[in-house]
């Protein structure tokens, strides 16, 4: 993502939806519904659905998602700008993981 995003919520609004608009390939990749809860001041809950044409990113919870993604705001922030390595992050607890695992590791592709 060309700028480091400033909040969370920019991340969801913003990067995402311009990421699965200039990479449509990745949504037929991914062919799932990522769950994002952000904890914290500028935390929040966010679904990525890219079983839908051009992908969504809605506010909220999504009914079934098959992989999904729990941590704290300032820990999201340093992760989508390259701050915070991923595996190390899962494995320090800074990241927990629920549903599909293989999902998780397609995630690099969304965010970053």
């Amino acid at each position: 993502m060309s700028e480091p995003a400033q909040s969370v919520k920019e991340v969801f609004e913003v990067q995402i939806p311009a990421r699965l608009k200039a990479k449509p390939d990745l949504i037929g990749k991914i062919n799932a519904v990522y769950q994002f809860n952000i904890a914290g001041a500028e935390g929040g809950n966010w679904s990525v659905d890219c079983t839908l044409p051009g992908g969504a990113v809605v506010s909220g919870t999504a009914a079934a998602p098959r992989c999904t993604v729990s941590m704290a705001d300032a820990d999201f922030l340093k992760l989508v700008t390259g701050k915070l390595n991923a595996q190390m992050a899962f494995m320090t607890g800074k990241i927990k993981i629920q549903g599909d695992m293989g999902l998780a590791m397609k995630l690099q592709q969304l965010l970053g």
